[in-house]
Formats: structure tokens, sequence, C-alpha cells
């Protein structure tokens, strides 16, 4: 903020961010600084309340699950915080705050906040809540939706000066999307449909704290004239929100490392792969020798060779590539024990594998792993304050009057006629030639969204990408506690021609507690492009 305080004042731009972290009022407290020494005045808010740390006792022995794992309420919770919604932030702009800051609130929130204020959108006015949440969720992650990580990248100009996305957004809850003139990047119907689909899990049931809503029928359109390209988002619903907040709480569980090592040279995989096997087999002997359990997980990869794609990899001739990089991360429940490990990898440069040309970053890092654990909480139960300028105001009281813990049911998709009456052929394509993608994580489960170029593609999308195809994909990154399980749903959205994939268990714990070079599942969408859509007609025919 401290380089453009002085213009946000002068301008009245007003400013909302849940930058709080887990003291949002120290955070303010730093903003006010700084507005003093520019000499300006600012009204800035605070929203507290998402901290439930002071419950972790009377929660120890409430019989809480995990909503994901189902594991029981952990020993030793780290912190533990309530995703928030938008009204406390509309009434903080209500009170007339120039800033507001929160702690945890969902992103979406610190968009639909302003628009409650703004056009004074009631408690039951879910459709039009739905719309102003899918504003955020649109624009949540910047350049996401104005050609950053886009399918078509080669199509995106000007990555150095990418633009960010701009909403104007009507009182009837339909809105466009944007950019600044004179920057990067692109705003298109494919770029803004990727960061719909993104991370959002079941589209007919994105959890909110202020609606429940249904991103199925959303239509995105384009809007000629515009200079970087424009659209026109339109078509979300709602329904009653719960009672409950969901939680975040971490707890530790041990320690981690990773070893980053660049191998050239023939047969650079063999001697990567053998390489981290090697420091492994020292550094237990070394554990043993001082009493120290094994690892409690560990992973080598060797990037250049195609290890993520597991069965899909394509076999290089002539020893594979003559460049790669070894991946080794282990994870163990005390920290003396990788200390050990981050001073073996050095000696793998004199005393193993040729070609082996340094450690990036030196020194393998130590981190504690802070594990997510998440929970219902009610919200009757969470008191939530707001501050102005350092002092209290007022309490912030929550009403539950348009909640609902009643399940919808949604009718499961037909295998309808479309389907079963679809020309076959003799073609064969390549998923990119079809549909733009895009994955991203929640906890353990990994998102893949897949959006047909075309509407007259999206039967033949429906028809071969079933949730048992991708789950046959991508069986090499799941992980099954029980051998019939099944971990892969697919949800629709006929709206944007689109098909959304969920894969519970497939990376590897999520986060930082995964030891994967992806964590987080970004590349998962890019790996699908190179599946196989068979025995169709001539599709690029049908659209000429």
């Amino acid at each position: 903020m401290a380089p453009y305080i002085k213009d946000i004042h002068r301008k009245g731009v007003r400013v909302i961010s849940n930058a709080g972290g887990i003291n949002p009022l120290a955070c303010a407290a730093a903003l006010q600084e700084v507005a003093e020494k520019a000499d300006v005045d600012l009204k800035i808010a605070v929203i507290t309340g998402d901290d439930l740390m002071s419950e972790k006792e009377n929660l120890r022995g409430a019989g809480i699950t995990d909503l994901e794992s189902g594991k029981p309420f952990p020993e030793n919770v780290h912190s533990m915080n309530v995703y928030l919604g938008a009204r406390p932030v509309s009434r903080a702009l209500d009170l007339g705050a120039d800033i507001v800051i929160t702690g945890r609130c969902v992103d979406s929130g610190i968009v639909l906040g302003p628009l409650i204020h703004s056009f004074g959108w009631n408690r039951d006015e879910f459709d039009l809540l739905a719309a102003g949440s899918l504003a955020g969720h649109l624009i949540e992650c910047g350049a996401q939706c104005t050609g950053g990580i886009f399918t078509d990248w080669h199509m995106v100009p000007d990555w150095h000066n990418i633009g960010f996305p701009i909403v104007e957004c009507s009182s009837e809850g339909d809105f466009i999307i944007s950019k600044p003139p004179d920057t990067g990047g692109l705003i298109s119907f494919g770029t803004v449909a990727e960061q719909l689909v993104y991370e959002v899990g079941n589209p007919q049931r994105y959890l909110l704290p202020d609606v429940t809503c249904d991103f199925s029928e959303v239509s995105i359109t384009e809007i000629p004239g515009f200079e970087g390209g424009a659209v026109k988002v339109h078509g979300a619903k709602g329904s009653p929100p719960s009672t409950f907040y969901k939680v975040n709480a971490t707890y530790l569980d041990g320690f981690r490392a990773t070893a980053v090592c660049p191998v050239g040279g023939p047969k650079a995989v063999q001697k990567g792969k053998l390489t981290a096997e090697s420091i492994l087999k020292r550094t237990r002997l070394i554990f043993s020798q001082l009493g120290y359990e094994d690892y409690s997980a560990v992973n080598i990869q060797v990037l250049g060779s195609e290890d993520t794609y597991g069965p899909h990899a394509r076999r290089s001739i002539d020893g594979g590539p003559r460049e790669a990089v070894i991946w080794l991360a282990v994870h163990h429940k005390r920290k003396e024990a990788l200390e050990i490990f981050s001073k073996e990898i050095a000696p793998a440069g004199t005393g193993m594998a040729p070609g082996l040309t340094g450690v990036i970053g030196g020194r393998p890092r130590i981190s504690p792993v802070f594990k997510p654990f998440f929970f219902h909480y009610p919200k009757s139960n969470v008191q939530i304050n707001l501050f102005l300028n350092g002092q209290y105001v007022e309490t912030f009281e929550e009403d539950l009057t348009f909640t609902s813990d009643e399940a919808v049911s949604f009718d499961p998709p037909k295998i309808n006629s479309e389907l079963k009456d679809l020309p076959s052929g003799h073609h064969t394509y390549r998923l990119e030639d079809l549909a733009y993608t895009r994955s991203g994580d929640k906890g353990n489960s990994a998102n893949i969204g897949v959006i047909a170029r075309h509407p007259l593609y999206y039967p033949y999308l429906k028809k071969t990408l079933t949730a048992q195809a991708l789950e046959n994909y991508f069986e090499h990154l799941l992980e099954r506690e029980k051998p019939e399980e099944e971990l892969v749903s697919r949800y629709e959205l006929p709206g944007i021609h689109a098909l959304n994939f969920v894969l519970r268990n497939s990376l590897g714990g999520g986060g930082v507690a995964s030891l994967r070079s992806d964590p987080q599942g970004k590349a998962l969408g890019q790996m699908l492009l190179d599946f196989q859509i068979k025995n169709v007609p001539d599709l690029k025919s049908l659209i000429e």
C-alpha cells in the first residue's frame, strides 16, 4: 500500500483485503503507521472473530472429525480459523471504512461485500449473492482470468505487463470482466471459463458462508470492441447457506526437507535415481546407528524423465535425456534426523554420480509440516467484532434466518440419447484440439476442469471423459485406502459446455504436507491434454 497510499486517498479508492493473516489488528496498525507517515487520514476497519484457538480445549472432546479424511481432532493444533463471509465486510463499509482488513475470509467475500454495500442486496436474494460470489471467484486469482496459465498460452501477449481483471457489476447481478487498456494478457471465453472451473468442486453446490452457489448454467459471452477483450457473465443461481462455517485448522506433523540437484551427461535419469537412492541408504545407516526411526515418507522424482506421467511417460531413445533434475523430498518426525539428511546431500557431488552440478538453493532447508484439518462449526458460536482505527466499534450479529442445513438433491446427469446416438468415425484427437483445461487443489483433492472449445465437441467429451476414464488415466497418482474405492467424481457445467473432475487422495497429502513436485495438482490439466479422443467423426469440419 505504501507507494500508492496518497493516490488511494486522493481518489477515494476503498480497499478490501483478507491480508490480515493470524493478526489482522497488527496488520492494520502497521498500515496506520504508513498512513501517518504519508500524512493521510484513512479509516481502517478490522474484522476479527475468525480465530478459534481460544476454543481449542472445548473442541478437543467434542467428537469432531476431519471433513475429508474422517480423522479425529488432532492433539497439537497450531491454528484454527473460520472462513468468514461478506456481510461483515459490507457492514464495515457501511460504517465508513476506507480500508477493510480481515483475517481468514473466503476470497469471493471481499468482492461480494462491497456489492452488498453498494446495492443493498438482501440475505434472501440468493441469485444475486451467487452472482456477486461468482464475480469474486473469477477475479480472486488476479491474472488467472486475464490470460495467466491459459491453455493457449502462446496466444496471450505481453506476460511481462499482464493486466489484472476489472469487474463492472450491475444491481441485477450480471457483470462484465475486462482489463485496463495498454496492458498485456487476454480476456476471452476460454480464459474466463478456465477460471470458472478452477478449484470449484461440485459447481452445483459451491458452498460459501453467504450463499450456496450453482454455477452449472452460467454463460460467458465475448463482447466485441474492448481492447484486450471483455466478456459478460450471466446465470449464477443461489440457495440458502448452511448454519455452519467451514474451519481450517492446522497441526504439526513432523518435518520435511527437499534436495533439488541438476545432473548432466549420458544416462542422466539413471544417475539421478541411483544418487537419490544412495543418499537415502547412507542416511538410513546413520539413523540406525543413532537410534532414530526411519523416514515417515520419501519421494524420489527425476524431473525430465516424465515420472509424474506414470504409464503415459514418453520413453526417450538412446538412454533418455542428457539433462535431468533430482527431486528428493523426505519427511521425518524428528528435526535432528533431517539435519543429518541436509548435510549428506553435498557429499554426493564428490562421491557418487558424475555430472551432478550442485544443490539448488544450497543445503536443503528443514521446514515444519503443518497439515490441514477441516471441520464445520456453528455460525451462532462465532463472535465477529468490528474495529475502526484500532478501537472496538461493534459486534456483528449474524442473521441465521435465511439458512438451511437440508441437503439439496440433484438429479444425476443422464446418459441421454444425445450420447447414445452420437455419430462415430475414424478420427482421433488429442484433448487439447477439442478443449481447454485447468487444474488446482482443495486439500488432498485435485480439481481438473475441461471446457469444450466448441459446443459441438461437448457431447464427445462427455461420452469419452467419464469419471472412470480419468480414474484410469491418473491411477498412478491416487492413494486408495480400500481397493474398490472410487476416487474420481465428475460434474457437468452445460452453460459453458464443461466438465469438472474431483480426484480425491491424489496429491500425496496436498500443500506443504505433500512431498511431490506438484503438490497442488497445477500440472494435471496440462497432462490431460494428451488424452486421446478416439473413434469420432471429423469434428473440425463440423464447425467450418
